[in-house]
């Protein structure tokens, strides 16, 4: 390398996109995603904000449907972040490329917001309607019954301290 410090991929510190500081294309893609990552993710604050905690490192922020525009603008452009992060391609998100509800109707979504000014957490809740139970993978043990006596492992009941831990598997 002749002594080049700019050669070879590097990993940004700040944004944690791996590119090559030596090509000019790679220089500008990660200048242009650490510029996304920037906007997307500062909070400047609002006149009305929902804080829902505050913590020595930062607040707690809750956003709902019904908010104004400005903050649902906020909550899409940190979950495009997120999404993006994670893999998801834009076009499997809801209203992606059209102005649609970002949420259902009874979700909520929490934003972290350190002292600096940044989104540093997102959460989001939905109610859950109808839950499926887990099915072990074959070849594992099976799960245990909460209904059938013999599985109780609560040291109140008293089947259990009767129990000869050498019989059971």
């Amino acid at each position: 390398d002749a002594g080049q410090h700019s050669l070879g991929p590097r990993q940004c510190g700040s944004c944690g996109m791996l590119f090559a500081p030596g090509v000019p294309e790679d220089r500008l893609q990660h200048l242009r995603h650490h510029r996304r990552l920037r906007q997307a993710l500062t909070h400047t604050g609002w006149k009305q904000e929902r804080v829902v905690a505050e913590f020595w490192d930062g607040k707690i922020l809750l956003i709902l449907p019904e908010d104004p525009k400005y903050a649902l603008r906020k909550a899409e452009e940190v979950l495009a972040v997120v999404d993006s992060e994670l893999g998801f391609p834009e076009q499997s998100r809801p209203g992606s490329g059209q102005r649609s509800r970002l949420f259902p109707a009874q979700s909520r979504l929490y934003l972290f917001v350190s002292p600096g000014q940044c989104v540093l957490g997102c959460l989001v809740a939905q109610p859950i309607r109808h839950a499926f139970r887990v099915l072990p993978e074959p070849g594992l043990a099976p799960l245990p019954d909460p209904q059938d006596p013999q599985n109780s492992q609560d040291p109140r009941d008293p089947q259990h301290s009767r129990r000869d831990p050498q019989s059971d598997p």
